[in-house]
């Protein structure tokens, strides 16, 4: 994998971009954390800075989100404390579809 990397390093801006484009869909109400290709989605409209912070976010709201996503073949790690990784195998058309799926939760 680190050669790989090496000999493909414009493989970072990639991951940057689609992190970026993905997070820039968030429902609406939801504070987003992300560096890079990591990204946490919290359901609250506060910042999120530390532990104390991100336990006021609504555990709830993430659960009807994680299964909204579930049944649009989308799978998120299932804690609303726990981040989301994009893959450089993720392709244009599965972006698409993880923003449309996000766009239709709470419509």
């Amino acid at each position: 994998m680190l050669k790989e990397l090496h000999d493909r390093p414009e493989i970072y801006d990639l991951l940057e971009r689609r992190g970026a484009e993905l997070c820039a869909g968030a429902p609406a109400g939801v504070t987003v954390n992300r560096v890079g290709s990591m990204f946490t989605f919290f359901f609250t409209p506060d910042p999120v800075t530390d532990y104390a912070s991100a336990k006021r976010s609504n555990v709830e709201e993430f659960k009807r989100f994680f299964h909204h996503m579930l049944d649009h073949g989308v799978y998120l790690a299932p804690s609303q404390f726990e981040a989301a990784f994009v893959s450089a195998a993720l392709t244009d058309e599965d972006v698409a579809h993880t923003k449309r799926a996000t766009s239709m939760f709470r419509s």
